[in-house]
């Protein structure tokens, strides 16, 4: 019933760009606090970026001034802009959505940053 699709995860180069989304279907998008996580291998899990239900919107210290979080809420979807990507971005990158005790994960998208 709930299903949250990532997608634009590619292989980058330093330096460049990339724009994730995240649309989500299922349930009362506008309601929901979207957020971004991303996970390296042989690391755990971390936060990204939260933009919540009520416009407030959070950044890791390591992405803040590099990414934007926005959403769409007449497309269901949750944006992640990513500029001046560097090496330690590399992860799959997650989309979550958050409503009291509802939570819901994507299945995540690969971003690769090399040479």
């Amino acid at each position: 019933q709930v299903q949250l699709v990532e997608s634009g995860g590619a292989l980058v180069q330093p330096g460049g760009s990339l724009r994730l989304s995240c649309t989500a279907s299922g349930i009362i998008f506008n309601a929901y606090t979207m957020e971004w996580y991303r996970q390296a291998p042989g690391k755990q899990r971390e936060f990204v970026a939260r933009f919540s239900n009520a416009g407030l919107k959070r950044y890791i210290t390591a992405v803040k001034d590099r990414f934007t979080i926005s959403r769409d809420n007449a497309k269901n979807t949750v944006y992640l802009q990513m500029n001046n990507l560097k090496t330690e971005d590399t992860a799959v990158y997650y989309c979550k959505a958050q409503y009291y005790s509802s939570e819901y994960w994507g299945q995540g998208t690969q971003v690769t940053v090399s040479s």
